[in-house]
Protein backbone atom coordinates (compact mmCIF):
# COMPACT_ATOMS: atom_id res chain seq x y z
CA UNK A 1 0.00 0.00 0.00
CA UNK A 2 1.25 3.90 -0.59
CA UNK A 3 0.77 6.61 1.67
CA UNK A 4 0.85 10.20 1.43
CA UNK A 5 1.93 12.83 3.55
CA UNK A 6 -0.89 14.58 6.15
CA UNK A 7 1.36 17.66 5.95
CA UNK A 8 4.93 19.34 5.85
CA UNK A 9 7.55 17.77 8.03
CA UNK A 10 11.34 18.42 8.14
CA UNK A 11 14.22 15.82 10.01
CA UNK A 12 17.83 17.52 10.68
CA UNK A 13 20.94 15.37 11.26
CA UNK A 14 24.82 16.70 11.67
CA UNK A 15 27.20 14.06 9.37
CA UNK A 16 30.76 14.15 9.53
CA UNK A 17 30.50 18.32 10.43
CA UNK A 18 27.73 18.50 7.59
CA UNK A 19 24.46 19.42 8.61
CA UNK A 20 21.87 18.06 6.71
CA UNK A 21 18.19 19.13 6.55
CA UNK A 22 15.54 17.31 4.86
CA UNK A 23 11.85 19.02 3.88
CA UNK A 24 9.11 16.68 2.78
CA UNK A 25 5.36 18.15 1.95
CA UNK A 26 2.27 16.40 0.09
CA UNK A 27 2.00 17.41 -4.13
CA UNK A 28 -0.93 17.45 -6.34
CA UNK A 29 0.81 18.65 -9.06
CA UNK A 30 4.46 18.81 -10.57
CA UNK A 31 3.84 22.49 -10.23
CA UNK A 32 3.50 21.66 -6.81
CA UNK A 33 6.64 20.09 -6.75
CA UNK A 34 8.73 23.15 -7.87
CA UNK A 35 7.15 25.93 -5.84
CA UNK A 36 7.94 23.68 -2.94
CA UNK A 37 11.64 23.90 -4.13
CA UNK A 38 11.18 27.32 -5.21
CA UNK A 39 9.92 28.60 -1.74
CA UNK A 40 12.35 26.63 1.14
CA UNK A 41 15.65 26.05 -1.13
CA UNK A 42 18.05 27.92 0.74
CA UNK A 43 20.10 30.10 -1.66
CA UNK A 44 23.27 30.12 0.73
CA UNK A 45 23.58 26.39 1.38
CA UNK A 46 25.70 24.31 -0.34
CA UNK A 47 23.42 22.26 -1.96
CA UNK A 48 19.91 21.85 -2.15
CA UNK A 49 19.54 18.65 -3.19
CA UNK A 50 15.85 16.96 -4.17
CA UNK A 51 13.50 14.52 -5.76
CA UNK A 52 9.43 13.76 -6.20
CA UNK A 53 7.01 11.49 -7.31
CA UNK A 54 3.70 11.19 -8.37
CA UNK A 55 2.88 7.70 -9.31
CA UNK A 56 4.48 7.09 -12.79
CA UNK A 57 6.09 10.66 -12.73
CA UNK A 58 9.58 11.39 -10.94
CA UNK A 59 11.91 14.17 -11.30
CA UNK A 60 15.34 14.31 -9.01
CA UNK A 61 18.09 16.36 -9.23
CA UNK A 62 21.82 16.25 -7.50
CA UNK A 63 23.00 20.31 -7.36
CA UNK A 64 26.27 20.24 -7.91
CA UNK A 65 27.15 17.17 -5.64
CA UNK A 66 28.74 14.23 -7.48
CA UNK A 67 25.98 12.54 -10.16
CA UNK A 68 23.71 9.84 -8.32
CA UNK A 69 24.71 10.68 -4.67
CA UNK A 70 22.16 12.75 -3.84
CA UNK A 71 19.05 13.08 -6.25
CA UNK A 72 17.88 9.37 -6.81
CA UNK A 73 18.97 8.15 -3.07
CA UNK A 74 16.49 10.59 -2.21
CA UNK A 75 14.27 9.46 -4.31
CA UNK A 76 14.83 5.70 -3.60
CA UNK A 77 14.27 6.88 0.56
CA UNK A 78 10.69 8.33 -0.93
CA UNK A 79 9.84 5.04 -3.13
CA UNK A 80 11.17 2.66 0.12
CA UNK A 81 9.04 4.71 2.62
CA UNK A 82 5.84 3.22 0.52
CA UNK A 83 5.26 7.54 -0.11
CA UNK A 84 3.56 8.85 -2.91
CA UNK A 85 2.16 12.61 -4.18
CA UNK A 86 5.34 13.75 -2.34
CA UNK A 87 8.49 16.04 -2.80
CA UNK A 88 11.47 16.22 -0.51
CA UNK A 89 14.53 18.47 -0.40
CA UNK A 90 17.53 18.01 1.45
CA UNK A 91 19.86 20.85 2.19
CA UNK A 92 23.33 20.54 2.65
CA UNK A 93 25.40 22.70 4.78
CA UNK A 94 29.10 21.71 3.58
CA UNK A 95 31.22 21.28 7.29
CA UNK A 96 34.38 20.26 5.86
CA UNK A 97 35.00 16.44 5.63
CA UNK A 98 34.19 15.64 1.89
CA UNK A 99 31.86 12.23 2.83
CA UNK A 100 32.84 10.42 -0.65
CA UNK A 101 30.76 8.82 -2.91
CA UNK A 102 29.13 6.14 -0.44
CA UNK A 103 29.45 8.95 2.54
CA UNK A 104 26.64 11.51 0.17
CA UNK A 105 24.77 8.17 -1.08
CA UNK A 106 23.61 7.20 2.76
CA UNK A 107 23.82 10.56 4.09
CA UNK A 108 21.16 12.00 1.67
CA UNK A 109 19.04 8.54 1.38
CA UNK A 110 19.60 8.32 5.21
CA UNK A 111 18.24 11.70 6.00
CA UNK A 112 15.69 11.71 3.32
CA UNK A 113 14.34 8.42 4.89
CA UNK A 114 14.52 9.61 8.57
CA UNK A 115 12.33 12.37 7.81
CA UNK A 116 9.47 10.60 6.05
CA UNK A 117 9.62 7.72 8.48
CA UNK A 118 8.62 10.13 11.39
CA UNK A 119 6.01 12.21 8.77
CA UNK A 120 2.65 11.50 9.64
CA UNK A 121 0.86 9.59 6.96
CA UNK A 122 -2.25 8.31 5.33
CA UNK A 123 -3.36 5.24 3.48
CA UNK A 124 -3.65 6.21 -0.20
CA UNK A 125 -7.33 3.93 -0.75
CA UNK A 126 -7.91 3.14 -4.64
CA UNK A 127 -11.44 4.66 -5.61
CA UNK A 128 -14.51 3.99 -8.11
CA UNK A 129 -16.42 6.73 -9.54
CA UNK A 130 -19.69 5.48 -10.13
CA UNK A 131 -22.81 7.67 -11.86
CA UNK A 132 -25.67 6.08 -10.82
CA UNK A 133 -29.71 7.69 -10.16
CA UNK A 134 -32.71 6.34 -8.80
CA UNK A 135 -36.27 7.35 -7.98
CA UNK A 136 -37.15 9.42 -5.16
CA UNK A 137 -39.08 6.42 -3.86
CA UNK A 138 -35.68 4.28 -3.26
CA UNK A 139 -33.50 7.28 -2.80
CA UNK A 140 -33.28 7.24 1.08
CA UNK A 141 -32.91 3.66 1.58
CA UNK A 142 -29.40 3.53 -0.80
CA UNK A 143 -28.90 6.98 0.44
CA UNK A 144 -28.59 4.89 4.38
CA UNK A 145 -26.05 3.16 2.79
CA UNK A 146 -23.59 5.02 2.11
CA UNK A 147 -21.45 5.18 5.06
CA UNK A 148 -21.67 1.01 4.99
CA UNK A 149 -19.87 1.59 2.39
CA UNK A 150 -17.50 4.42 2.70
CA UNK A 151 -19.58 6.46 -0.22
CA UNK A 152 -18.51 9.83 -0.81
CA UNK A 153 -20.81 11.98 -2.79
CA UNK A 154 -19.18 13.83 -5.51
CA UNK A 155 -22.60 15.74 -7.42
CA UNK A 156 -26.19 15.34 -6.28
CA UNK A 157 -28.73 16.39 -8.85
CA UNK A 158 -32.66 16.56 -7.90
CA UNK A 159 -34.44 16.11 -11.13
CA UNK A 160 -37.98 15.90 -11.99
CA UNK A 161 -38.57 11.99 -11.05
CA UNK A 162 -35.54 11.24 -8.81
CA UNK A 163 -32.00 11.96 -8.05
CA UNK A 164 -28.23 11.61 -9.77
CA UNK A 165 -25.54 11.15 -7.97
CA UNK A 166 -21.90 11.02 -8.83
CA UNK A 167 -20.35 8.78 -6.45
CA UNK A 168 -16.50 7.95 -5.35
CA UNK A 169 -15.91 4.62 -2.85
CA UNK A 170 -12.98 1.99 -2.27
CA UNK A 171 -12.69 -0.13 -5.14
CA UNK A 172 -13.08 -3.44 -2.91
CA UNK A 173 -16.76 -2.23 -2.56
CA UNK A 174 -17.36 -1.74 -5.80
CA UNK A 175 -18.94 -4.88 -6.75
CA UNK A 176 -20.83 -5.51 -3.63
CA UNK A 177 -22.30 -2.08 -3.68
CA UNK A 178 -23.50 -2.51 -6.99
CA UNK A 179 -25.33 -5.82 -6.42
CA UNK A 180 -27.10 -3.78 -3.14
CA UNK A 181 -27.73 -0.98 -5.48
CA UNK A 182 -29.88 -3.04 -8.22
CA UNK A 183 -31.54 -4.95 -5.42
CA UNK A 184 -32.77 -1.61 -3.52
CA UNK A 185 -33.91 -0.45 -6.76
CA UNK A 186 -35.30 -3.56 -8.05
CA UNK A 187 -33.59 -3.40 -11.11
CA UNK A 188 -34.99 -0.25 -11.86
CA UNK A 189 -32.07 1.99 -10.94
CA UNK A 190 -29.27 3.05 -13.27
CA UNK A 191 -25.47 2.63 -12.58
CA UNK A 192 -21.98 3.30 -14.63
CA UNK A 193 -18.56 2.86 -13.74
CA UNK A 194 -16.34 5.83 -14.48
CA UNK A 195 -12.62 6.57 -14.06
CA UNK A 196 -10.59 5.05 -11.51
CA UNK A 197 -9.36 7.65 -8.98
CA UNK A 198 -7.78 8.10 -5.64
CA UNK A 199 -8.45 9.32 -2.00
CA UNK A 200 -5.90 12.00 -2.79
CA UNK A 201 -8.08 13.58 -5.82
CA UNK A 202 -11.56 13.92 -4.13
Amino acid sequence: MLYQLDGFCQYEEDIKKSRFLALAAPIQTAQDAMLFLQKHSVPDATHNCWAYKMGEEYRFNDDGEPGGTAGRPILQAIEGQDCDRVVVLVIRWFGGVKLGTGGLIRAYGGVAASCLRLAAKSPIVPLQTLQCSCEYSDSDLIRSRFAQFEVQIVSEVFGATGVEWVLALPLDQVDVFAEGFSNWTRGQGFLSKLEQTDSQSL
